[in-house]
Parts: C-alpha cells; sequence; structure tokens
C-alpha cells in the first residue's frame, strides 16, 4: 500500500493504538496531537487520507475540515467523533468531510473506510505539479492556484480534475467519468458530470464560456488541453 495518512487525535491511547493497526496494514503513518499542530502538517505535507478527531485541543476538528478546503486541500477527511448526534455528521459532511465514524469503532470497518476513500481517488496524491499558464495544480497537495492565489475547489473536483488531466489530450467519455470517479453504473443517467465540469471552468478557465483548458467533445464526453502547451513543472 505505502498510503499516506495523517491521524489528528488528542487521546494518546487512541492515536497510539489506531496507528500501530494501520502501520500493519501497509500505511505510512504522521501523527498529531491537536488541531493546530494538524492543520499545520496537514497543509505542509501530502496525505492520501486525514483522520480527524472532531473534539481537540486550540482547533476544532471542524475548524481543521472547514480550513482545509478553503485553502483548496481537498485530500480525503475520515472524522472521529465520540458524539453520535445526527447533527454533528451533517455538520462534518457540510464542511467538506468525506466520511463520519462515531466512537468507539472497531479497527476493522474503519481500514474498510479508509480503504474505501482511496478507491474513490483513482490516482495517488505524490504525482507531480502542473503549470497552465496562471494555473498551478499541486496533485501532492491536493491544491490549485491561479496567480498565486488558492481556488477553492470540493473534493470530488480535484478528483475530475485529476482524471483529465491523466488523460491529457484524449477524448473521455462521460460513462467513463461516471464510472472512474463517481463509481456510478454507466447505464445511470445523470447531469453530473457536466455540474462539475462547469463549476470547473467558472474557477479555472480565463473564459468559461470559451474554454481553452477543458473542451466539450459533442456527443462523447471532455478532453483536457492546454493552449498554452503547459504541462508538469519542473
Amino acid at each position: 500500500m505505502n498510503e499516506n495518512i495523517l491521524i489528528v487525535e488528542d487521546e494518546e491511547d487512541v492515536r497510539i493504538t489506531l496507528g500501530d493497526r494501520l502501520r500493519r496494514e501497509g500505511f505510512v503513518i504522521e501523527t498529531s496531537a491537536d488541531g493546530q499542530d494538524g492543520l499545520d502538517k496537514a497543509t505542509r505535507l501530502p496525505f492520501d487520507v486525514i483522520i480527524l478527531d472532531v473534539m481537540l485541543p486550540f482547533k476544532s476538528g471542524f475548524d481543521v475540515c472547514r480550513d482545509l478546503r478553503q485553502a483548496g486541500i481537498a485530500t480525503p477527511i475520515l472524522l472521529l467523533s465520540a458524539r453520535r448526534d445526527t447533527v454533528d455528521k451533517v455538520v462534518g459532511l457540510k464542511l467538506g468531510a468525506d466520511d463520519y465514524v462515531s466512537k468507539p469503532f472497531e479497527a476493522a470497518e474503519l481500514v474498510a473506510r479508509i480503504e474505501a476513500l482511496l478507491r474513490r481517488v483513482p490516482f495517488r496524491a505524490a504525482q507531480g505539479i502542473y503549470q497552465f499558464g496562471a494555473i498551478r495544480i499541486d496533485l501532492k497537495r491536493g491544491q490549485i492556484t491561479r496567480g498565486g492565489s488558492c481556488l477553492h475547489v470540493s473534493g470530488r473536483e480535484l478528483q475530475l480534475l485529476r482524471y483529465l488531466i491523466e488523460r491529457a489530450g484524449q477524448t473521455v467519455p462521460r460513462s467513463d467519468i461516471l464510472r472512474s470517479v463517481w463509481g456510478y453504473n454507466t447505464a445511470t443517467f445523470t447531469r453530473t458530470v457536466d455540474v462539475h465540469i462547469a463549476s470547473l471552468r467558472q474557477k479555472l478557465e480565463e473564459d468559461p464560456k470559451r474554454p481553452e483548458l477543458i473542451l466539450t467533445v459533442a456527443g462523447i464526453g471532455y478532453k483536457f488541453m492546454s493552449a498554452e502547451g503547459g504541462g508538469p513543472a519542473e
């Protein structure tokens, strides 16, 4: 496996036990005992999944989750909480978390949740930096900037963008995107792809009505291009 996981948990016993279990599963583990330190590590280092306790010193897990998403970091986040209220789960998911597990939990279930989050991302975080004009896409940190300013993208938007970049110059059918990025049956009728493409164009294109990066191929799907010959940055 070798995927990198950050565990932000103030309870030492939970942090150590969970870290040891995940290491035995083949993950590379980094830990933090408070929200501020966790936020600092999550914004400086590349991770494939962040496990984030809700109740933390200095900065709550909700605040860390919100700040990461506002910084444009779309790494999958799994929230942990001893509170079982539905409202807490709703708040966490609305702030950008990808999953929510209540304490106490079975380690096997948590591992299964992590593996499910990893399957949603068709390519790993340590794959490079791309520069397209003023747009800089850092896949290692899940971060996109335009002229040096961070762009806020959802986790799904980043997954979609990564998928298209990996196939730059190729026409990618909508059905392939739905299957690979969303896990939908190819027979499913939905405008989900079109809606997310439109959102990405609003954030990335100089003129969203005349896109130069993400082109529509009528009746088939989309193609990622760079009008300026962009590609992997050195």
